[in-house]
C-alpha cells in the first residue's frame, strides 16, 4: 500500500487533533467552590455559569458543592480544603478582622440583608414600631451582637423590646405561628418562605444606617497570591450570570440551571425563585450605583468595620482593603 506524504500529513494532523480535545480539556485549571448551605436561590449564579459551560469557555473547569454553614465553608477556604467560598461577608468580616486569612474577591449582593420580619398587615414600618413586641432572636448568629445598634439606630432601647432567644431552627417557626410579632433574621432569605403563611415586610439594619454586607465570594490570601490568573477567568463569570439573571430578566434559567445541577435534590422551586427575585435590591447600594455587579465600595467597607469595631466583634486598627479586591471584577 502506497502512503503518500500528503496521506501521512493528513492522517497524522488528524490524530493529533484527536489526542489533543481531551488533552485539552484535562489541562484546565480546576477551581473547587463551596457554597454556604444546601441549595438556595442566591446559589442560582453559580450554577448556571456550569450549566451555560461559561465557565470552561472561561478556560477553568469549576466544580460547586454544597456547604454546612458560613463559618464552616469559611474555615475550608482557609485550610486549604475549598479553593472559593460563597458565604456572608459579614461573617467573613469578623473572622478576617480576627486574623483568618481570607478576602472577599467579589461582593454580589452588596446591600445587607439582616432585618426584622414583620407581618405586612402589622403597620410596623420603622424600628420604634417594635416597642412593647414580642421579637425573636437568635444570639448566636450574625445578628448577636447586633441587636442593641439595630435598637438604638432606630431610636429605642433594647430594653423596651421583649426580646425572646430561640433556636436559630426555630426563628422562621416561631414566627409563622404567630407566638411572636417579629423575628431577626435574613429578610430576604425568610420571606418568601414566610409569605405563603403570614405575608410580611421587612424592617433593615441598613435602613437605620448600619448596612453589613450580605453574600459573595471568598478565597484564601495563599490562593488570591498564587492563582491570580485562574481567579481572572472565574470571578468574571459569575458577574455575568448575575447579570444575565437580573438585567436579562433569566430568572427561571437560572432556577433551571439549579435543577439539573441538583436533580436529587427535593427543590422548592417557587420558593428558590422567590429568592432570587427579593435579593435583586441588595445587589446595589448607593456606594456601587453604576458598578458592575461584584464591585466592592471602599466606602461600604470602611462602615462595616466601624459597625463591627463598635460591637468588638473584631479588634481596632483594621482598613478597607485588609477585607476586599475588585482587581478581578470586570471594568
Amino acid at each position: 500500500m502506497n502512503i503518500t506524504r500528503r496521506g501521512f500529513s493528513a492522517g497524522a494532523v488528524a490524530g493529533l487533533m484527536a489526542f489533543g480535545r481531551p488533552a485539552l480539556a484535562q489541562q484546565l485549571p480546576k477551581l473547587t467552590v463551596r457554597t454556604d448551605f444546601l441549595p438556595w436561590g442566591m446559589h442560582a449564579g453559580l450554577h448556571l455559569g456550569v450549566v451555560k459551560g461559561w465557565f470552561k469557555e472561561a478556560g477553568v473547569d469549576v466544580e460547586v458543592s454544597d456547604g454546612r454553614g458560613s463559618g464552616v465553608t469559611m474555615q475550608q477556604v482557609a485550610t486549604g480544603d475549598v479553593d472559593i467560598g460563597w458565604v456572608q461577608l459579614g461573617a467573613m468580616a469578623v473572622a478576617r478582622g480576627k486574623g483568618v486569612p481570607i478576602t472577599s474577591i467579589a461582593g454580589l449582593a452588596r446591600r445587607g440583608d439582616l432585618g426584622a420580619l414583620v407581618p405586612k398587615d402589622s403597620g410596623m414600618t420603622k424600628v420604634k414600631d417594635l416597642q412593647g413586641k414580642k421579637v425573636a432572636y437568635t444570639a448566636g448568629t450574625s445578628w448577636g451582637t447586633l441587636v442593641d445598634p439595630f435598637f438604638t439606630a432606630g431610636g429605642i432601647s433594647k430594653d423596651n423590646v421583649n426580646l425572646v432567644s430561640v433556636d436559630q431552627t426555630a426563628l422562621l417557626s416561631i414566627y409563622l405561628s404567630g407566638s411572636v410579632d417579629a423575628t431577626l433574621t435574613t429578610y430576604p432569605f425568610a420571606k418568601t418562605t414566610a409569605d405563603r403563611q403570614r405575608p410580611s415586610n421587612g424592617i433593615l439594619l441598613a435602613d437605620v444606617g448600619l448596612n453589613i454586607p450580605s453574600y459573595g465570594l471568598i478565597c484564601a490570601q495563599r490562593t488570591l497570591d498564587s492563582r491570580a490568573d485562574v481567579l481572572s477567568r472565574f470571578v468574571p463569570v459569575v458577574i455575568r450570570a448575575w447579570e444575565y439573571i437580573y438585567n436579562d430578566d433569566k430568572i427561571d434559567e437560572a432556577v433551571q440551571a439549579m435543577v439539573k445541577q441538583r436533580p436529587n435534590e427535593r427543590l422548592d422551586l417557587e420558593i428558590i425563585r422567590g429568592q432570587i427575585v427579593e435579593y435583586k435590591p441588595f445587589m446595589v447600594t448607593e456606594a456601587t450605583k453604576g458598578k458592575r455587579f461584584g464591585w466592592q465600595a471602599e466606602e461600604d467597607w470602611k462602615g462595616t468595620i466601624d459597625i463591627l469595631e463598635k460591637t468588638k466583634s473584631i479588634p481596632t486598627g483594621s482598613k478597607p482593603a485588609d477585607y476586599y479586591t475588585n482587581k478581578f471584577v470586570p471594568g
